[in-house]
């Protein structure tokens, strides 16, 4: 292990253009109780006024734009505004984010919005991939969940989808109130019927301001037990592992060659450039965030005022501490080489010290050159930041 302490910055190349964007589409049909998202239901009357201050956030690229590896649309619900508006939405896009031969290129979707002409729009735009937000595929955990879906209506999404050539990841949500672990295992199984590539599993988060925190204050909801929790995450990560799935991130899974290319842009700390209400871009030091209500985003745009909610400008060593979050949380971990090229900071001056606590309690590896979580450092990945940050 090297054992550097001066703090010298090694000189870094300089910043390359972003080879990913993300572009943010609030609207949903319905905000379940669980979102803290920054997104609008019921209000559909604001997709044009929307979709006009998406195409003038975008004059904010010089022409001709950026040529991408990874084009990402989420929300809210991009699907939500049918094959007319998605289509209205590339056109948009494409006068200055130009995916380039072979580049992933997904959206997001609800099972509901999924039909033949919604799935011929999207392949026509030059989509590749589909995160469907499924959540469930039990009847009793989507009412839990506060979905407005069915089993049924995920199956035949999934079958819409993969009958136009889409790669297809599932969302799927542990840790619902009552869910118990034979929930899980049945969620799991019918998950893999649908032959899918990719799966992200998410526990359930209490966030601030949500109706589901709300109900917990008052007690009519309660959080699972942190084993149950942990419980239904070894049983998650070894039944997709035996089904051939790649547990490539705390989240997520892939088959071979499914990982989803434009997230590892974030692990990477790569640049990337977003847009839309609440969409943060980052250059490798700056993050910038738009103004997180759509209605004043738009207005902002449009006005031609500056629609900035919030900037967060790291230090090279606050950089290279959030490099070291990311990272760890990839099954890949972290290469020292790699780390200094990109940061311009040695691994150990960043994080030594924790990183040899954590080898020393069983919870990461270091062969000198890779530092990785083990299986047990992934499950409490959340506890260790803080000796990081």
């Amino acid at each position: 292990m090297k054992t550097e302490t001066t703090d010298t910055v090694h000189t870094l190349a300089c910043p390359t253009l972003p080879k990913s964007a993300y572009v943010h589409v609030p609207f949903c049909r319905h905000r379940c109780g669980y979102c803290d998202f920054s997104l609008i239901a019921g209000r559909d009357d604001l997709i044009a006024d929307y979709l006009a201050a998406i195409e003038r956030e975008m004059t904010r690229l010089e022409s001709p734009g950026l040529e991408l590896a990874t084009l990402y649309l989420g929300g809210g619900t991009p699907s939500h505004l049918g094959p007319d508006g998605l289509t209205r939405l590339f056109d948009i896009l494409h006068t200055r984010l130009r995916p380039l031969p072979g580049a992933e290129v997904t959206i997001e979707a609800n099972p509901q919005d999924v039909t033949e002409p919604l799935a011929a729009a999207a392949a026509a735009c030059g989509t590749t991939r589909v995160s469907l937000g499924a959540q469930s595929l039990d009847n009793t955990t989507l009412a839990a969940l506060d979905r407005d879906h069915t089993p049924d209506d995920v199956r035949r999404a999934v079958e819409i989808l993969r009958g136009h050539g889409f790669a297809v990841s599932v969302d799927l949500m542990t840790a619902a109130p009552g869910q118990t672990i034979a929930d899980v295992e049945r969620d799991l199984e019918a998950i893999l019927a649908l032959g899918t590539q990719h799966l992200s599993v998410y526990c359930l988060t209490w966030e601030k301001g949500t109706q589901f925190e709300s109900q917990r204050r008052r007690g009519t909801l309660k959080p699972a037990d942190e084993s149950l929790e942990r419980a239904m995450l070894e049983q998650t990560i070894d039944r997709l592992t035996a089904a051939g799935f790649e547990h490539y991130e705390v989240s997520n899974f892939a088959r071979p060659g499914g990982r989803c290319r434009h997230n590892e842009t974030y692990w990477d700390c790569r640049p990337w450039e977003a847009f839309g209400p609440g969409a943060a871009r980052f250059d490798g030091r700056v993050r910038l965030t738009n103004h997180r209500s759509t209605t004043t985003w738009m207005r902002r745009v449009l006005a031609g005022e500056d629609f900035t909610g919030d900037r967060d400008t790291m230090t090279p060593l606050e950089a290279a501490q959030e490099r070291v979050v990311l990272g760890l949380r990839r099954r890949d971990g972290l290469s020292r080489t790699a780390f200094l090229t990109a940061s311009g900071l040695d691994l150990d001056l960043v994080a030594g010290v924790p990183i040899r606590r954590w080898t020393d309690r069983g919870l990461a590896t270091d062969d000198g050159e890779h530092v990785r979580l083990t299986r047990e450092g992934l499950l409490v990945s959340d506890a260790l930041w803080a000796d990081v940050l």
